[in-house]
């Protein structure tokens, strides 16, 4: 039989202590719920959820903010017009710019036609505008005489 002594006061304990299995596991948890988190953020706000152009009359575009400034804008989309071209039937497309030498160029272009390229995110972001639709390309448009008129 093996020889048990009572521990004494001051005396260090060399027995081995048996490790669980917990800490691996543990870790690995932890690296696969920041994967899904890091995975979510993605989606969220850098995924290109749909792009697409929009035509229209560029009705205000604005530099705002508290503490991060962006620029913002609001695009007259026209389906209907009369022969004075007035839009009769329109729907507001509202829009954030990320590039600022873009915003700068967009200013010049307030009250008139453009065409812009725009990408959809899931998500803003505080840095990167109001909006879920960020536009990253403009172009004047035509005339609007190929729309539909109303008598």
């Amino acid at each position: 039989m093996e020889d048990f002594r009572p521990l004494q006061a001051g005396t260090a304990n060399t027995g081995t202590k048996k490790r669980s299995g917990c800490g691996g596991i543990t870790i690995l948890v932890f690296l696969i719920i920041a994967g899904l988190v890091a995975a979510f953020g993605w989606w969220k706000y850098y995924y290109t959820y749909s792009d697409g152009f929009r035509t229209g009359l560029l009705q205000k575009f604005s530099h705002r903010g508290n503490i991060a400034k962006t620029y913002e804008g609001e695009l007259i989309l026209s389906s209907v017009t009369s022969t004075n071209n007035v839009a009769l039937a329109s729907e507001k497309f509202l829009f954030s710019v990320a590039n600022d030498s873009l915003a700068k160029l967009m200013m010049n272009y307030e009250g008139k036609n453009v065409r812009l390229h725009y990408e959809q995110k899931k998500g803003t972001l505080p840095w990167r505008g109001d909006s879920e639709y960020i536009v990253d390309a403009l172009e004047p448009a035509g005339s609007s005489d190929e729309l539909p008129t109303i008598q």
